[in-house]
């Protein structure tokens, strides 16, 4: 299949999964939204103050989680690599849970995704420091982010040991990934930042591929690696940052759908960034859906969904690999 019509095909799988979606949940509501004419108030405040908020949340994060792994998949030569690889999830994590022992901190409002960003981007700065001092080596950023983890996570359970239940609660479930906080100005505040990375990297396509061809030859070709390498890392991980800030852990979507667009789309970043941004946002969009309705009137964390997608898929890759 020509690969312009697999991305147009994709535009529109997006726009009708947001349609359908927006008509989806506890509340038998009409798709009379889609003429822009909706009699009952009640319906109104449903469809434009809690679903679609939620569904452009999702929207963004989806393309933001899915370009992200794509980039860094690349740029580390690995098939496995995600967002949440270098520890840069970790940092949001024990950022949100560091409000937990600041008790006014929680009147505040975004303090929740604000104390994730600001924990990205320690660990990001954290991950630089220690790279740099091994020219940005894939080795020196998958061993740091790893190590990083491991230490935030251990911090991140040490202030659940000496918390009361109650106060654990909403963050734990944050952290699970939840888009029941979202809003038009979290969406504002996101917007912007991962637009403009992802049309950053668009344009960076091209060094991109000449990276997954090794140091050495990139720099036959012109491309100096440790610098392009440096200068990706840290816009992918101000895009992992707003991700986790305004939906906690959502695993599995940066990993799962580039994997599945480049055996479709092929290994060209420029058409694979399009294509996992566009995919990532459908199936986002869709399993939080299905976390907000699944138990209706409860709902689930969207990553748990993601979660359960995600292992199931990565088995029947495993079931079925040839050479492992």
């Amino acid at each position: 299949m020509n690969k312009v019509l697999i991305l147009v095909f994709l535009v529109v799988l997006l726009v009708l999964t947001v349609f359908v979606c927006l008509g989806i949940g506890p509340s038998g509501i009409s798709y009379k939204f889609l003429s822009g004419i909706i009699d009952d108030k009640a319906e109104s405040i449903i469809i434009y103050q809690v679903r679609l908020p939620r569904i452009l949340g999702a929207l963004l994060v989806g393309i933001g989680l899915a370009v992200a792994g794509s980039v860094l998949q690349a740029i580390l030569r690995n098939p496995l690599a995600e967002p949440y690889t270098l520890g840069i999830s970790g940092g949001a994590a024990l950022g949100v849970t560091l409000v937990l022992i600041i008790p006014f901190l929680s009147t505040i409002k975004f303090t929740l995704p604000v104390a994730a960003f600001m924990g990205a981007i320690i660990s990001i700065a954290i991950i630089y420091i220690i790279s740099s001092r091994h020219h940005f080596s894939v080795s020196s950023l998958i061993l740091s982010g790893v190590v990083l983890s491991f230490i935030c996570s251990s911090l991140v359970l040490l202030v659940f040991a000496v918390s009361k239940p109650t106060e654990i609660q909403s963050v734990l479930f944050f952290l699970m990934g939840n888009f029941a906080t979202t809003n038009y100005s979290l969406i504002k505040m996101i917007a912007i930042p991962i637009i403009i990375s992802v049309m950053i990297l668009i344009i960076l396509a091209r060094d991109i591929d000449v990276l997954t061809l090794g140091d050495e030859k990139a720099s036959h070709l012109g491309v100096s690696a440790r610098t392009i390498r440096q200068f990706l890392f840290i816009i992918t991980s101000v895009i992992t940052g707003c991700c986790v800030a305004t939906a906690g852990m959502v695993g599995f979507v940066g990993l799962m759908m580039p994997h599945i667009m480049r055996s479709i789309i092929g290994p060209k970043q420029q058409l694979l960034i399009l294509s996992s941004a566009i995919s990532g946002a459908v199936f986002l969009i869709i399993c939080d859906t299905i976390a907000r309705t699944i138990i209706a009137p409860a709902e689930l964390p969207v990553g748990v969904i993601t979660g359960i997608i995600g292992g199931l898929f990565f088995i029947g890759i495993i079931v079925h690999a040839k050479n492992i």
